[in-house]
């Protein structure tokens, strides 16, 4: 049980993006429509931010945890110009399921719970797609630590995607990223005390605590067309950033278009709550165009 504990602290660092927004009622640069949306047989509920003039439209994905909908960071996307679709996470809030985790005693990062939410993050694009007007630009993903294995699933399956925006997503296979997370134990200072060096070694030969099969994003990601942007911090002791680093520029290497960006003093809480330089650079690379990539 401690080892799925331990899991759970990827998304309570990025819970400040749930907290409740000014009642829309008010607001005059978009407005907000509650909605539900069917998925693998359970009921989805979520709202849907709308500015006037939307150039792009973004499904928010959620961290493990139990996570309602994220109502900060949709309004601020929304004042940027960006129609959202943000969702309580299946058996969690107001949507139907059955919630996986570590508070239930299951474990979330199972290959069959993070294809369940893959197939919920489909339907949210589909969902959002039928509440906007035809020219509402690009559409992607953005998401949040976990939703780094969630999020090229979700993209494999749905061609209408463009991009994805992962906030300290792993790039490292689910029982990979346990390992450095028990070397670590969510420690701030452990980069102090620990090199480069001996973190790969122990990702290489440590024993897994537990047995399940592994996802690797790097099996989806090599498959897909689209664009993509990885922002993490360099003081990360949840997901190993280098290691991540280091297999997006084997992918660049072959051809895919992903980036990233590093920011040395920032954590695995990469949110706006933090620093906004993470959070701007993600609506300067979709207003810029760089999200925008049309699926064959």
């Amino acid at each position: 049980m401690k080892s799925y504990l331990l899991l759970l602290l990827c998304c309570l660092s990025f819970s400040s993006f749930g907290q409740t927004i000014p009642d829309p009622g008010h607001r005059t640069d978009f407005i907000t429509d509650d909605v539900e949306f069917n998925s693998a047989g359970i009921t989805l509920a979520g709202t849907i931010f709308k500015p006037k003039h939307p150039y792009g439209a973004v499904i928010l994905i959620h961290g493990s945890g139990q996570e309602t909908r994220m109502l900060k960071m949709a309004s601020l996307l929304a004042e940027n110009g960006i129609a959202v679709l943000t969702y309580d996470k299946r058996g969690v809030g107001k949507s139907g399921g059955v919630y996986v985790g570590p508070e239930a005693g299951t474990n979330n990062i199972d290959v069959s719970n993070l294809n369940l939410l893959a197939l919920d993050a489909s339907a949210a694009t589909n969902a959002l797609i039928a509440h906007l007007p035809a020219n509402h630009g690009p559409l992607g993903f953005i998401g949040f630590s976990q939703a780094g294995w969630i999020i090229p699933l979700a993209a494999k399956e749905n061609r209408n995607v463009n991009f994805m925006i992962l906030f300290s997503g792993p790039v490292v296979t689910t029982l990979e990223q346990l390992r450095f997370q028990f070397y670590t134990e969510g420690k701030p200072g452990f980069w102090e005390t620990h090199t480069e060096a001996e973190v790969r070694e122990h990702i290489r030969s440590d024993a897994d605590r537990y047995q399940f099969a592994a996802t690797d994003p790097r099996d989806a990601l090599a498959a897909l067309p689209i664009r993509g942007l990885w922002l993490f911090g360099g003081k990360d002791v949840q997901i190993p950033v280098n290691l991540s680093i280091e297999h997006l520029d084997a992918l660049k290497a072959k051809g895919k278009p992903y980036e990233y960006r590093l920011f040395p003093e920032l954590g695995h809480n990469t949110s706006f709550s933090k620093s906004p330089d993470p959070f701007n650079v993600a609506i300067q690379w979709i207003k810029s165009g760089d999200g925008n990539m049309n699926r064959k």
